[in-house]
C-alpha cells in the first residue's frame, strides 16, 4: 500500500524559510512516480506548487513560487523535498504531497492527476 507522510511545516515570519519533506512507503519514487506539492488555503481551491518527474527529475513550478521554492528528491531516502525561501504571508496554507504513475492533465500541477496523497502539513507565514 502506498503511503506518503509530510513533515517540516511550521510558523515563520515573512522572508523566512522552511523545508518540507515527503517520505514514501510502498513504492520507489525515483523510477516510477511523479511527485507533486500542492497547497490549500482556507476558502480557496487546492493549487499545484511544484512537481518533479521520475528518471531525469524534470521540475515544474507554479508562477507564484518560481525563484523561491525548489523541489528535489533523495532517492536513497525515498523522500521528496520542497525548499521554500522568501516566504510570504500569501504562502500560508496546508501543504500536501501527492504521487502518480502517469500524467494526463498537463505538466503535473493538476490535482486531478494524483492518486496518492499525504495528510498535509501546515505552513503559516506572518507579516
Amino acid at each position: 500500500q502506498v503511503q506518503l507522510v509530510e513533515s517540516g511545516g511550521g510558523s515563520v515570519q515573512a522572508g523566512g524559510s522552511l523545508r518540507l519533506s515527503c517520505t514514501a512507503s510502498g513504492y520507489t519514487y525515483s523510477t516510477n512516480y511523479y511527485v507533486g506539492w500542492f497547497r490549500q488555503a482556507p476558502g480557496k481551491e487546492r493549487e499545484g506548487v511544484a512537481t518533479i518527474y521520475p528518471s531525469r527529475g524534470t521540475t515544474y513550478y507554479a508562477d507564484s513560487v518560481k525563484g523561491r521554492f525548489t523541489i528535489s528528491r533523495d532517492n536513497a531516502k525515498n523522500t521528496v523535498y520542497l525548499q521554500m525561501n522568501g516566504l510570504k504571508p500569501e504562502d500560508t496554507a496546508m501543504y500536501y504531497c501527492a504521487a502518480t504513475a502517469r500524467l494526463r492533465f498537463g505538466y503535473g500541477l493538476s490535482q486531478h492527476d494524483y492518486a496518492y496523497w499525504g495528510q498535509g502539513t501546515q505552513v503559516t507565514v506572518s507579516s
